[in-house]
């Protein structure tokens, strides 16, 4: 079986698969009478032609290192940003476009409290990994009448560890 060594997660390796997303470095704004700072516009959303913003909750399952990674997923039409709603971290799976459009190698990302990230439309990526309780994430996502999902199952498994 196929490793896939998981790296921690930084803004410049994950650049050609998305955006990470903190509350790091110097706010844009200070709002709300001085009691609150605004880091402003800090992903690109894309919600594609006839597509709308959506909001929505997902309650993952906690995974157990070492992971079977047999599947990755992509969205066409829409970007899709992964927001926790606790301060654990939890794994992010991507995979380059190779030139036929199928996913290359996948590479594993481990976030730190506090971070997020958005998924460019059309990024390889697996399925929401969470590695502790809760799995409790806030997903902003395109929400539209067209397919904005495929599926790519691998031939041979990867086995994704620390």
């Amino acid at each position: 079986m196929n490793k896939v060594i998981i790296e921690p997660l930084t803004a410049e390796a994950f650049s050609s698969f998305g955006n990470v997303v903190e509350a790091a470095g110097e706010p844009d704004y200070t709002i709300n009478q001085g009691l609150c700072v605004r880091y402003h516009d800090r992903a690109k959303m894309d919600f594609g032609t006839g597509g709308r913003c959506g909001l929505s909750l997902f309650l993952g399952e906690p995974l157990t290192l070492p992971i079977k990674l047999e599947m990755v997923e992509c969205h066409p039409e829409g970007s899709q940003a992964f927001i926790p709603i606790h301060q654990n971290p939890f794994l992010v799976i991507v995979a380059p476009s190779d030139a036929n459009g199928l996913p290359g190698a996948p590479r594993a990302f481990l976030t730190s409290p506090g971070q997020c990230v958005n998924y460019y439309a059309g990024t390889w990526h697996g399925v929401l990994m969470p590695l502790h309780t809760p799995g409790l994430f806030a997903v902003v996502d395109r929400i539209g009448n067209t397919p904005n999902l495929k599926e790519h199952w691998f031939d041979e498994p990867f086995t994704v560890e620390a």
